[in-house]
């Protein structure tokens, strides 16, 4: 049991802001949030209109939401009985990813160099960056060739979303910007470098999460990706790999602790440990509850879905999933990532550019889909608008929306595309299950699983699984709290054990959603037309004959109407 008393900040770093949350380490209670949007770009991201697959962010942004949300939380907190700045034991950070940032020798970001000042490739390259297509489709050959190790722990295929795509891509594309980066810092280990104040890349504490998701390391061969397999690329390449980060840490370590002067801008006593940083995903996961038969599906613009297994049980390697990473999530446990690349930025896509509309569409459109039975459209789609993550693996697949007619509605389409983005998530259970990774109950995460009952309903009746809500409203900030709590320890106020805060800290809403037998029925039909279209499009090979698909879709239709 905690010590009375103490408090943990839990920094969430998002794709278009960063929030900073107070928490009681007692019971995971949020005394404070601050939210601050990146100033950058649109929603902070910058893009290239020539080129629609860039996407990049600012490194001072990160930077500058320390300052902007930080001392705004200790203040709202510190009107909260019991709480003082100087009782907060510790600090967890989590980030998009793999979001890295070229950086020079005393780790500092390229982008404040006066010489790349609007150069977007000096930028932090954003997670949904696809720029690097070309070199994740040769880098997956290459390892195929040379190191097939290296792809049986990422699913068998490198992602253009990951580290080693995008730094040779920029090799390829801005030889100046390369040639300054003395090395390339993950996101997730950027911020706590930062705030302990570290100017020297021997001193970096790499996060296991992002390297080993993303980068291909692994203890079992050294780390990283050795340096002769990377000169085969480049020799660059190869070059780069003796000043990466030496070891990776699973974050429940402390990358260091709090420097002076990060310490006095931000109202916060120094030395207190820092954790070593993860994917926001990861530690959302953590502050869900994620367990044994438990995944947690982060829901946003885009879904993570994590599980967990225990590290003594031999774990087979999965085709299509991004990642099988010891200690990635829980120390002790293989942590298994698979996701997909857009969700809500489908529906949103959908609303501000098709219908023209703004967030109040939302509302109209689902209340409108609510009155749908499954089938009744007639419609299926394809949830590919951003590429597929899981378990195709490929950035070069785009959307699909079947079965229009002259009579379609808008909330038809807008629950085709509910639909498909849950189809999406049954095929990623079915890959799961195929390998005797079993996935009992879902825990959702995020705004749409909080506002969205008609979406967690869909979602319920396609998986076949009850779908439960984590009862916090932040759980990647809280899941980095956690961390913090673990970091610093029973002797601070903390915890001994990952599990121990979570039995503490995590809860769910009382709302579950179970699946109706009827509509997981209906749909039981339609996303068997789903996986011949996922197969007929994605997968090299496939022989699917769909020209009787439309058919059947029109009488999946007339079945609806039959039941009404």
């Amino acid at each position: 049991m905690s010590r009375p008393g103490a408090f943990t900040i839990g920094l969430d770093y998002g794709s278009n802001s960063v929030r900073c949350v107070v928490v009681d380490c007692r019971n995971g209670r949020e005394l404070a949030v601050s939210v601050w949007a990146y100033p950058s770009g649109v929603a902070g991201v910058l893009t290239d209109p020539s080129n629609p697959h860039v996407a990049r962010q600012s490194p001072q942004d990160f930077v500058d939401g320390l300052v902007a949300t930080v001392p705004v939380a200790l203040q709202a907190a510190s009107r909260r009985r019991g709480f003082r700045p100087d009782r907060v034991i510790g600090i967890g950070v989590d980030t998009t990813g793999s979001t890295p940032i070229p950086v020079d020798q005393r780790l500092r970001p390229l982008a404040a160099d006066p010489r790349f000042a609007g150069n977007l490739n000096a930028l932090a390259w954003m997670w949904k960056d696809h720029s690097g297509m070309d070199e994740a489709e040769q880098l997956t050959e290459w390892a195929r060739q040379q190191r097939p190790q290296y792809l049986a722990k990422c699913g068998g295929t490198y992602s253009s979303e990951w580290l080693f795509s995008k730094i040779w891509h920029c090799l390829r594309t801005d030889r100046a910007v390369f040639d300054a980066a003395f090395t390339w810092l993950e996101f997730a280990d950027f911020i706590p470098a930062v705030l302990a104040g570290l100017t020297d890349i021997s001193e970096v504490k790499a996060g296991i999460c992002p390297a080993g998701h993303k980068a291909m390391y692994c203890d079992d061969w050294g780390g990283y990706p050795d340096a002769e397999f990377l000169a085969g690329l480049a020799p660059e390449l190869g070059a780069l790999r003796a000043r990466l980060p030496a070891r990776a840490f699973t974050a429940d370590q402390a990358a260091g602790t709090l420097c002076p002067d990060w310490a006095a801008r931000l109202g916060l006593p120094a030395g207190i440990p820092i954790a070593v940083g993860a994917f926001d995903a990861h530690l959302g996961a953590v502050g869900a509850g994620v367990g044994r038969g438990r995944m947690v599906k982060i829901i946003g613009t885009s879904t993570c879905d994590i599980l967990v297994a225990p590290a003594s049980e031999r774990l087979p390697d999965i085709p299509g999933v991004c990642g099988i990473v010891k200690g990635s999530v829980l120390p002790g446990c293989y942590g298994i990532e698979a996701g997909q690349s857009a969700v809500g930025d489908i529906f949103n896509w959908f609303v501000t550019h098709v219908c023209r509309g703004d967030a109040s569409l939302h509302g109209r459109l689902t209340r409108e889909a609510a009155q749908l039975r499954p089938g009744q459209s007639g419609l299926l789609a394809l949830d590919w608008h951003n590429g597929n993550r899981t378990i195709l693996v490929d950035a070069k697949l785009t959307g699909l929306i079947l079965g229009l007619t002259l009579h379609t509605s808008q909330a038809e389409i807008y629950r085709a595309l509910i639909e498909a983005t849950a189809f999406g998530a049954r095929r990623i259970l079915d890959r799961l299950q195929e390998y005797a990774v079993n996935v009992d109950e879902v825990i959702a995460c995020g705004g749409i699983a909080e506002r969205n009952p008609l979406f967690m309903q869909i979602y319920a009746d396609i998986l076949g699984r009850p779908m439960l809500v984590s009862a916090s409203a932040q759980t990647c900030a809280l899941g980095s709290a956690i961390m913090a709590a673990v970091v610093a320890g029973p002797a601070a106020g903390g915890y001994a054990s990952v599990e121990e805060a979570q039995k503490a800290c995590c809860s769910f809403k009382k709302t579950v959603y179970h699946p109706d037998p009827a509509a997981a029925a209906a749909y039981a039909a339609l996303y068997a037309l789903y996986l011949e279209l996922h197969d007929s499009f994605g997968v090299r090979g496939s022989r699917a004959d769909l020209q009787a698909l439309m058919k059947r879709l029109l009488e999946i239709r007339r079945r609806s109407e039959i039941r009404a």
